[in-house]
């Protein structure tokens, strides 16, 4: 028997990379899964326009695959958030919940970020589905019809295994790889995406210290082990932080060359002016105070306000607009802020 998966796509103001996502994710050939679709409190129509894809009525048109009528209609089962978190386990009303025609919807009241956003849809799938694995899919990537199989055959290869990352490449170069699993440089505290050459490619899946959150499969047994994504986080750095704790819980991550999606990146975060500067510069802090040793910490200080901070500045007068330097600048400084006071 095939382990059942869970699928979790956060989806916020983005309903047209949400369903493209979901298109290639109801063309896939793994048999037993299921679809979650976590809106944190979308403002632009998302719902609405999910549920008329659910129902064929708004047809795709994609570089990466054809638009099939055959799985439509899909079921869909609406929740809110408040709703099934205060009630009994909703197994009993769910319809063919082994089905490849359901998708599951929650809805959420506001924007609960992209920790706590997938951690909602981890708790209903492990209340309610019992899956053996949880994929976490950010909705602007499309996946290979493979992508699945080739994960759950590693994952299923090594009790030790816990988290998997497919190849991820550039949606709009889509032989270009974006990441092939993550590298932590502890003393500088960046996280690197590796990106291997060519020569060097290679089909064996290998030991990685990270993959990056917008592709993530993992056995539910972990969450139950080491505890949810941090949800203070908000975005960035909480699956490499989660990842961390695997680690320190003696399971493998791994990067599976044979798995393919791809990926458009900033789909999301791009919207808000400084988001990524803020989330990803104070959580930056926060992981290092947390999982890297004294001397680590040390040297990672070091190298921020002597090299990094400067470079982030330049990017910052060299990239952004007239009326944007000022919030970026401002929204990087309180990340400083927060990440080293709180």
């Amino acid at each position: 028997m095939n382990p059942k998966v869970a699928i979790i796509i956060l989806n916020w103001n983005g309903w047209r990379d949400t369903i493209e996502c979901l298109e290639s994710i109801f063309q896939i050939a793994y048999p037993l899964y299921q679809v979650i679709i976590v809106d944190n409190g979308s403002k632009d129509g998302s719902l609405q326009k999910i549920k008329e894809y659910a129902q064929g009525k708004i047809k795709i048109k994609s570089e990466f695959f054809q638009f099939s009528q055959e799985n439509k209609p899909i079921y869909v089962k609406e929740y809110f958030k408040d709703e099934w978190e205060t009630s009994v386990p909703i197994k009993e009303n769910m319809k063919n919940p082994a089905s490849r025609k359901n998708l599951i919807l929650i809805k959420n009241d506001n924007n609960y970020g992209f920790a706590e956003g997938n951690n909602i849809g981890i708790r209903f799938a492990l209340n309610n589905l019992n899956p053996d694995y949880i994929l976490l899919l950010n909705n602007d990537t499309v996946v290979d019809p493979n992508f699945l199989n080739e994960l759950v055959n590693v994952a299923e290869s090594d009790s030790h295994i816990g988290i998997l990352g497919p190849t991820i490449y550039e949606y709009k170069k889509p032989r270009e790889i974006q990441s092939a699993g993550a590298k932590i440089y502890w003393n500088k505290g960046e996280v690197i995406n590796l990106t291997p050459h060519e020569n060097k490619y290679s089909d064996h899946s290998e030991n990685v210290d990270s993959v990056i959150g917008c592709a993530l499969l993992a056995k539910s047994e972990l969450f139950y082990k080491i505890g949810y994504l941090n949800k203070d986080y908000f975005a960035y750095f909480e699956e490499t932080e989660w990842c961390v704790r695997a680690r320190k819980a003696s399971y493998k991550i791994v990067y599976v060359p044979k798995g393919k999606i791809w990926h458009k990146g900033g789909a999301t975060s791009n919207k808000i002016t400084g988001f990524t500067l803020f989330h990803h510069t104070r959580n930056k802090f926060w992981f290092m105070k947390k999982h890297s040793s004294k001397k680590q910490y040390f040297s990672f200080l070091i190298y921020f306000f002597g090299f990094r901070a400067w470079m982030v500045i330049g990017g910052i007068l060299y990239h952004q607009k007239g009326r944007e330097i000022l919030p970026s600048f401002i929204s990087f400084l309180k990340g400083i802020r927060d990440g080293i006071l709180t």
